[in-house]
Order: C-alpha cells, then sequence, then structure tokens
C-alpha cells in the first residue's frame, strides 16, 4: 500500500490499460458464479475518454472504491482518485492544509511521520499504465474529503488530464446518507466541493457493507453498487453536456443487498428529495409518475419493498433539494433509467 496516515488523502492516480486487462484484474476478485455484467463492455462513449475524477469519506484503502475503479474504466472512462488515507467519515466541507502524518492509517496503509503528500512504489497491483508510456504510483495529500477533491481537481486533474475532470464522482459510501445526514457527510462534502468549482458531480451511498481494506476478498454488494453507480454516471454522461445544471449535485442511495436484491439488473432508480417536504410551505416539484408535483423523499425510496434506489438533485448551496427548474433538468436528462414507485 502507499504511506497514509490520519486525515490524510491517498491520491490513488490510475489511467486506462486494455479493457480486457482490467477486466480480468477484476474478474479475479469476483465471488464463484459471478461475473462482470456484459453491459458495462457495451455502453457507449465519446470517442474521447471521459476524464472522472473519483473520492470518498471512508478513505482510499477501503474496498469500495476501488471496486467502483475498476467498474468506470472498464466502461470506457479514465478515472483517477483523490481520497482520504483515513476514514473521515461526517467531516462534511471541513478543509485544512496537508500536514504531516502524525499516526498511521486505516488498514496499516502507511506508517507514522509520512510526509504531507508523497508517492510510494509498494503497492504494484495498483500501479496501471497511463497512455502508453509510463506508470502511475499511489500518492496522498494529508487532509480532509473537502481537500482531496479541491486537490484533484486543482492539481492532479491538470497533471494527469491537461485541465479540469469533466466529471466527479463521490463513494460508493458504506452507509446511507440520507436527508439531514447530508449535512454532515464527507461523500456529499466532496461532491459538492466539485461542483463549487464548475464539475458536475453525484455522491453514491450504499446500506450495505462495512468498513473493508482494499485487499479482503470482493463481497456482493460491492460489485452491485460500483455497477451502478456506474450505469447512473454513464447516463448523465450520454445525456450530453452540460452534464448537470449549475450548483446541483446528485445524491444516490442504495438499499441493502438481499436475495431478491443482488444484480444491478434488479434494482430502478426513482426520482427523490433530499429533505421531506413540509405541507403549505415548500414549492412544488416536478411533475412525473404522477405524483401531483411532489417527489418521494429519498428515505421512503429506499425503504420501499423492492430495489429502488433514490436519485435527488440537490442543491450544492445548502446541500438540500434543488428546485423544480432544477429537476426538470434532470428529469429529462435521466428519463431512460428512472422508474416509479409502487402504487
Amino acid at each position: 500500500m502507499g504511506w497514509c496516515g490520519w486525515k490524510q488523502v491517498c491520491l490513488f492516480l490510475l489511467s486506462t490499460p486494455a479493457v480486457s486487462s482490467r477486466s480480468a484484474l477484476l474478474e479475479e476478485q469476483l465471488p464463484p458464479n459471478m461475473h462482470l455484467p456484459t453491459s458495462l463492455f457495451l455502453m457507449p462513449l465519446a470517442a474521447q475518454a471521459v476524464n472522472v475524477l473519483q473520492s470518498n469519506d471512508d478513505g482510499w484503502a477501503e474496498k469500495n472504491l476501488r471496486v467502483f475503479y475498476y467498474s468506470l474504466v472498464d466502461a470506457g472512462f479514465d478515472s483517477i482518485i483523490s481520497a482520504p488515507a483515513e476514514n473521515q467519515s461526517g467531516r462534511s466541507s471541513l478543509d485544512a492544509p496537508p500536514t504531516e502524518v502524525d499516526d498511521g492509517c486505516e488498514f496499516n496503509s502507511c506508517p507514522p511521520g509520512s510526509p504531507p503528500t508523497g508517492r510510494n512504489e509498494s503497492m504494484p497491483r495498483f500501479n496501471a499504465q497511463k497512455g502508453e508510456e509510463e506508470l502511475i504510483d499511489p500518492q496522498y495529500v494529508n487532509s480532509y474529503p473537502v481537500t482531496a477533491m479541491k486537490y484533484g481537481i486543482n492539481t492532479l486533474s491538470e497533471e494527469f488530464f491537461g485541465g479540469e475532470p469533466d466529471i466527479a464522482v463521490a463513494g460508493p459510501n458504506v452507509g446511507s446518507n440520507l436527508g439531514i445526514i447530508t449535512q454532515f457527510s464527507g461523500t456529499v462534502g466532496a461532491a459538492v466541493e466539485a461542483v463549487k468549482q464548475g464539475i458536475p458531480a453525484i455522491a453514491f451511498s450504499g446500506s450495505s457493507g462495512s468498513q473493508t481494506a482494499w485487499n479482503a476478498p470482493l463481497e456482493t454488494y460491492m460489485s452491485t453498487y460500483a455497477d451502478l453507480s456506474t450505469t447512473l454516471t454513464q447516463a448523465v454522461v450520454n445525456s450530453g453536456t452540460p452534464y448537470l445544471p449549475g450548483d446541483v449535485f446528485l445524491n444516490v442511495n442504495y438499499p441493502e443487498i438481499g436475495d431478491n436484491c443482488r444484480k444491478p439488473s434488479d434494482f430502478k432508480f426513482v426520482l427523490s428529495r433530499v429533505n421531506i417536504a413540509v405541507p403549505f410551505v415548500t414549492p412544488d416539484d416536478v411533475e412525473t409518475c404522477g405524483n401531483d408535483g411532489r417527489l418521494p423523499n429519498e428515505r421512503d425510496v429506499i425503504g420501499t419493498d423492492g430495489c429502488y434506489a433514490s436519485v435527488s438533485v440537490g442543491d450544492a448551496n445548502d446541500k438540500t433539494t434543488a428546485g423544480i427548474k432544477a429537476q426538470r433538468v434532470v428529469l429529462g436528462k435521466l428519463q431512460s433509467i428512472l422508474s416509479c414507485l409502487p402504487e
């Protein structure tokens, strides 16, 4: 692993090798009788790969982030990761200059005394070829999720993409980020920071799982959440630029993985609200699914029997529900993958 520590950000910098070799790496980690969905290799992308900046608040060594990376690159995206090396859950939008590492970080991924930023070559399995020229090593910076996102946009993207990323994604978070919790989530904070810097962003969170090391066996929830997140990211990109309205982020939450909700094809996306609407006070939402102008809140969506994932249009200024105009734009962009809750 790379050298990282408490309150630090590891930057797992990876570019895109051949699809067959990337797929083989992930297939090796899949449970018996599980395989990558063919749709990941068939979804269209522009002739030039879309540049994605990934982050989270659970730490660079958390497995969800790594599995999502492979799902993205197998779908044709060019991705880099800029994320905390230690679990920074609940850090909201905190930001601080990087400092020297005091203690070792999660899953023994770095020693005490590591510098504020650095690079390590001790993890060759996760070194991937950049273009056809060089290998990229994992890197870190010692700070919070928001700082990680800022560093990814302002420094790493310039270095590896030659400019800003096309889109930023955070997560999938270990645990849901619903309603008022979005105010405290570091995953949401990272996505909102990207929006504030002019980058469209999506925060993903899943109900199943626990903090898991990067080198632990792959579990079903990890691959399912990763593939669903890739599907939604692909839908946003396929909708054309601008990918999302200004000052808007998407907050996506998945229900628990169970006997009837295991494969990505089992799930349906539903347009929702971040916070509960107040009768006679809250302005109307976009009309869809015969809802009389009121979207379901995201907690009700993932709590509905079946396999429903909530997609809320969030306002990056206050992390609450965005207005009807932004909702209408997102509805139009994602119409092809959105469903309705049962009556």
